[in-house]
C-alpha cells in the first residue's frame, strides 16, 4: 500500500497509508482530538473527516476551538435545513440556489414556487424535522463527480444547473452527501449530521437570485449555529434587543419616515416627526460649524459630468453614479454622488491667498448613489442622501493642526449626541496592491506619518488599517457599533493631496508667489442625515432626549371642556419658549392616553385638572417613570429649557 506523509503545523512529519481519513489521523494521535476536529485541510484546501486521503501535504485538524469552525458549523445548518425542507411534503420539490455561511449565522436561498413559500410560521415544523436528522447522525461524506453526472444529479434544480453550468471546464465538480441528501460544496463540513444540535431559524426575506434585480426573486431563510446552547441563547437575546432597536421598525412606530416602491426605492420620504429630528440636528450641526469659522454654502445637486472626470470620480466611483443626462447641446450633466468637486469650485471662484487659509467651506449637499435594489435598507442605505460635508483648504504646514481641530470638534459633537461606544481606525493604503490609489509613494508615506503623528499628539487610541484608504489619500474613522453589535463608520477626517493637483489649486504665499498648492481635508461628522438618524433611532431606541425629541410635551386636560384652555394657554407659552408642544383633545381615559404618551416615548406628559388650573401648576411625568411631580407652569417651562440647552445629559 502506498504511503502518503502529512506535514503538521507544528513541523512534525508523519507517514500514513494512501486512503487513511483525517479522523483516523485524529485518533492516531489522541482519541480527545479527534472528539473535538470538525473539518481537516490538506493543502489550504477543506477536506471531511470522512473522505480518503489520497496524496501527502500540509495537513491542519480544526477544532471547536478554532475560529473558523464556526462558520464551518453554520455552511453545515444551511444543508441540514435544506435535506429537512425536501423531506417536507411542502417543500418536497423546492428549488435551491445558494447556502452560504454569513457573519452571523448562515442562509438558504429557496424556490418553493408560487403561492406556496416559506413564511416563519413554518419554522418550527422545519427544524423539527431538522432535529430529527440531527439523531440520525448521518456522515457527511464528499467527493468529485463529472460534469456529466452532477448535470444528472441537479436536473431538476434550475439554480444548480445553472451554477454548473457556469463552471470553468476544467474546474472540478465536488458533491457532499449526508443520507439521502446531495449538495454541490467545495468543503469545510462537519463529519456528520450529529454535530449540528444548537441552532434556530431566524427570518425570511426576499433576495433576486445571484443579486441581480431581472433575476427571480428567491426566499433566504436566515438561520444561525452555535457549538453550546448558551452562545446560542445569548445571540437570540441580542437578535431580539437588535429588533426592538431596529430603525425601520421604530420608524413606523413614531411616524417617523416610510419608504414607498410608488415614490421609488431607496428614496425615503420624512415625515413630520422624522422632518424635526433631522432639522435639529441640520440646526445643530450647522449652528457647530459656524462657531468654528466654517463658511456654510449651498451648491447645485447637479453638475457639469467633466467636473467629475477631472475629479477622478467618473474613474474610480462610475458604477455608483447614475448615468448622466444628455442635455442635447454637448453639455452631459450628472447626479453629484460627491460634494468635493462642488466646494473646490467654490475655492476656485477667486484668488485665494495664504491669509485665507485654513478654508474651511462646508454645506448640507444632496448626493445621490446608484445603489442595488437589494442593498437598500431603511434610511441607512438610500439612493438620495444629504450629507454634512465640510472641506478644508489649508497649506501644508496647517494640516496636523487642522485635523486635530477637526478631530476634537467630532468628539464634541458625540459627547452632546451622547455617542461613547466608538474607536479611532487609521486607514493606509494597501502595501501590496498600490494599483488602485493615487500614485505618489512620498506623499503616501509622509500624510500617514503625519494622521499617524496627530494622534499620538493627542495621545488617543487607534488602530491601522491597510487597504481602508480612500484612492486619493489616507484618513482617519471613526467606528461605531451598531444595534446587531456590528461595526460602521460614522465620521471619517480624509487628506487629499490628488485633488489640489487635478484641479490645480492655487495660493499666493507669503513670498508673494501664486504657485503654491494647498492640502484639503475631506470631513463629515455626523455623516448622512439618513444614516446618523438611523443611528440615533436605533442607539436610544426611539426614546430621543428631549433636544432632540419630535415632541417634547404632551399636554392631557382631564376634561377637555373644563380644561382644555387651561391646556392651550400652557401648550402657547411653551411654543413660544421655543418648545415642541401638544394638547391631546381626544376623550378617552385617562390612563390610556398617559399610556399612549409613553408608546410614543414623548419626555415629558402633563396632567391638568381643576387643582393644577385652580393654581396654575402642572402635574408632570417623565417617559418611563411612574412617579409624577406637581410644579409651578414657569418652573416646568424652566425646567424643560434647562434639559434643552443641556443636550439632556444626566446631572452629575
Amino acid at each position: 500500500m502506498a504511503e502518503i506523509t502529512l506535514n503538521f503545523p507544528d513541523g512534525a512529519q508523519k507517514s500514513y497509508e494512501a486512503g487513511i481519513k483525517p479522523i483516523e489521523v485524529a485518533s492516531s494521535i489522541a482519541k480527545s482530538l479527534a472528539k473535538r476536529s470538525v473539518s481537516a485541510k490538506l493543502n489550504g484546501h477543506y477536506v471531511g473527516m470522512n473522505d480518503p486521503l489520497t496524496e501527502g501535504g500540509d495537513f491542519q485538524l480544526i477544532t471547536t476551538a478554532d475560529e473558523e469552525s464556526l462558520d464551518i458549523l453554520r455552511h453545515s445548518t444551511s444543508h441540514l435545513l435544506a435535506q429537512a425542507m425536501r423531506r417536507l411534503p411542502k417543500f418536497a420539490h423546492a428549488h435551491f440556489g445558494v447556502g452560504p455561511f454569513i457573519e452571523n449565522g448562515f442562509y438558504y436561498d429557496t424556490d418553493n414556487g408560487a403561492g406556496n413559500q416559506v413564511s416563519v410560521e413554518d419554522f418550527p415544523e422545519i427544524e423539527a424535522m431538522m432535529k430529527k436528522i440531527v439523531k440520525e447522525d448521518l456522515p457527511i461524506l464528499s467527493h468529485e463527480i463529472s460534469r456529466a453526472e452532477a448535470l444528472e444529479t441537479f436536473k431538476d434544480d434550475p439554480y444548480k444547473v445553472e451554477l454548473i453550468n457556469d463552471l470553468p471546464e476544467d474546474e472540478p465538480i465536488s458533491v457532499a452527501v449526508q443520507g439521502e441528501h446531495i449538495e454541490l460544496d467545495r468543503g469545510g463540513l462537519v463529519p456528520s449530521t450529529g454535530w449540528i444540535k444548537h441552532f434556530k431559524l431566524v427570518s425570511v426575506a426576499g433576495s433576486y437570485w445571484r443579486g441581480q434585480s431581472d433575476n427571480a426573486v428567491l426566499q433566504r431563510v436566515y438561520g444561525t449555529a452555535f457549538w453550546n446552547a448558551e452562545d446560542l441563547e445569548a445571540d437570540l437575546q441580542r437578535r431580539a434587543e437588535a429588533k426592538e432597536r431596529d430603525h425601520r421598525n421604530i420608524g413606523r412606530d413614531l411616524d417617523l419616515f416610510f419608504t414607498s416602491q410608488k415614490v421609488g426605492s431607496g428614496l425615503p420620504v420624512w415625515l413630520p416627526n422624522g422632518a424635526t429630528i433631522r432639522r435639529q440636528v441640520e440646526r445643530y450641526i450647522v449652528d457647530k460649524e459656524l462657531a468654528n469659522d466654517y463658511l456654510h454654502v449651498y451648491t447645485p445637486v447637479l453638475s457639469n459630468l467633466n467636473l467629475y472626470k477631472t475629479s477622478g470620480h467618473w474613474d474610480h466611483y462610475r458604477e455608483d453614479m447614475f448615468p448622466p443626462m444628455d442635455m442635447g447641446d454637448g453639455e452631459f450633466l450628472e447626479l453629484r454622488p460627491m460634494n468635493c468637486p462642488s466646494h473646490i469650485s467654490v475655492y476656485q471662484h477667486k484668488p485665494r491667498s495664504y491669509r485665507d487659509l485654513p478654508l474651511r467651506i462646508a454645506e448640507l449637499g444632496m448626493m445621490h448613489r446608484y445603489e442595488k435594489s437589494g442593498a437598500l435598507t431603511g434610511l441607512s442605505r438610500v439612493r438620495e442622501m444629504t450629507l454634512n460635508d465640510g472641506h478644508t483648504f489649508v497649506a501644508p504646514d496647517q494640516l496636523e493642526e487642522e485635523f486635530k481641530s477637526i478631530l476634537k470638534m467630532t468628539m464634541a459633537v458625540y459627547e452632546d449626541f451622547n455617542i461613547t461606544d466608538y474607536r479611532f481606525r487609521l486607514s493606509y493604503r494597501d502595501p501590496e496592491n498600490t494599483a488602485k490609489y493615487f500614485d505618489d509613494d512620498e506623499m503616501w508615506e509622509k500624510s500617514q506619518a503625519q494622521l499617524k503623528r496627530a494622534m499620538d499628539d493627542m495621545g488617543l487610541d487607534y488602530f491601522e488599517a491597510p487597504g481602508e484608504a480612500a484612492f486619493y489619500g489616507p484618513k482617519l474613522d471613526i467606528q461605531t457599533k451598531t444595534a446587531l453589535g456590528g461595526e460602521e463608520t460614522l465620521s471619517t477626517i480624509q487628506l487629499d493631496f490628488l485633488l489640489p493637483e487635478r484641479f490645480d489649486l492655487t495660493y499666493v504665499g507669503e513670498d508673494g508667489q501664486d504657485n503654491h498648492r494647498p492640502v484639503m481635508l475631506h470631513r463629515g461628522i455626523v455623516g448622512t442625515m439618513e444614516r446618523f438618524t438611523a443611528y440615533l433611532i436605533e442607539m436610544y431606541k426611539g426614546a430621543f432626549p428631549t433636544w432632540l425629541a419630535p415632541l417634547q410635551v404632551q399636554i392631557i386636560p382631564v376634561n377637555n371642556g373644563a380644561h382644555g384652555a387651561y391646556a392651550n394657554k400652557i401648550k402657547q407659552e411653551l411654543q413660544e419658549a421655543g418648545l415642541r408642544a401638544n394638547v391631546e383633545t381626544k376623550e378617552a381615559k385617562m390612563g390610556y392616553l398617559i399610556r399612549e404618551a409613553q408608546t410614543k416615548k414623548v419626555p415629558y406628559t402633563l396632567v391638568l385638572g381643576d387643582d393644577e388650573q385652580d393654581n396654575q401648576t402642572v402635574t408632570v411625568r417623565r417617559y418611563g417613570q411612574q412617579e409624577t411631580e406637581k410644579m409651578s407652569a414657569d418652573a416646568f417651562r424652566d425646567l424643560v429649557l434647562k434639559d434643552v440647552a443641556n443636550y439632556s445629559r444626566v446631572a452629575e
